[in-house]
């Protein structure tokens, strides 16, 4: 199993993280006070799960992830609804848990295998995985996928798939564009930012909650 590290599995989320801001910052100059600040909420918001996500990958805030020492593990793809998500399905003695990790190619490949806990990190041999969310003591809804039980070849998925992934969940931001028209009683341009914004924003949840493509 080849080495981790942080960019693999976050750079995708920060990318997108980044371009959303992007486009939040690009309707500033159009935007009157009301439109700044709402501007200003999402981003604020964007930037805090953002950073309570770091911190969970990182190991600064607790997953809930409470053993230790060497446990048996496996990855498993969750799929319910829009929602595709990577999870280790982490067994120690008679208890079960579910904790979910930013994707990177070699969890498609990973087959049942001890994984070393300490607390704050999770690694199965050099390879350390990134939580993307709180440990789960019940299994996550819709469809667990299990890997191969034998090594397969390790894919390979641009960015332009993960986008078209997880950009799905934002079909319903013409919805919101025609909210805010109707609310703040804006014209074209403000129901183009708004829709924008939210699509982007749809697009950045679903990555930085840990996306997978596979």
């Amino acid at each position: 199993m080849r080495s981790s590290s942080p960019a693999r599995a976050l750079t995708y989320p920060l990318l997108v993280t980044s371009g959303t801001l992007a486009v939040i910052a690009a309707w500033v100059p159009f935007a009157d006070l009301d439109q700044l600040s709402a501007l200003a909420a999402v981003a604020l918001a964007i930037l805090a799960v953002t950073t309570y996500q770091l911190g969970l990958a990182f190991g600064v805030i607790p997953t809930g992830l409470v053993a230790t020492g060497t446990v048996g593990g496996k990855r498993v793809r969750q799929q319910h609804r829009l929602v595709s998500r990577s999870w280790l399905e982490i067994t120690s003695g008679d208890r079960m848990v579910w904790q979910p990790v930013f994707y990177e190619p070699c969890l498609s490949t990973l087959t049942p295998t001890d994984l070393e806990l300490t607390g704050r990190t999770i690694r199965a041999g050099d390879t350390r995985f990134y939580p993307s969310g709180r440990v789960r003591t019940t299994e996550p809804a819709g469809k667990l996928i299990d890997n191969p039980s034998r090594p397969t070849e390790v894919p390979t998925f641009g960015i332009p798939r993960r986008l078209i992934l997880d950009i799905q969940p934002a079909v319903g931001a013409p919805i919101a564009g025609l909210l805010w028209v109707y609310v703040m009683n804006g014209g074209i341009g403000a129901f183009v930012g708004a829709t924008t914004v939210t699509a982007a924003t749809f697009t950045w949840l679903s990555a930085i909650r840990g996306s997978d493509p596979s």
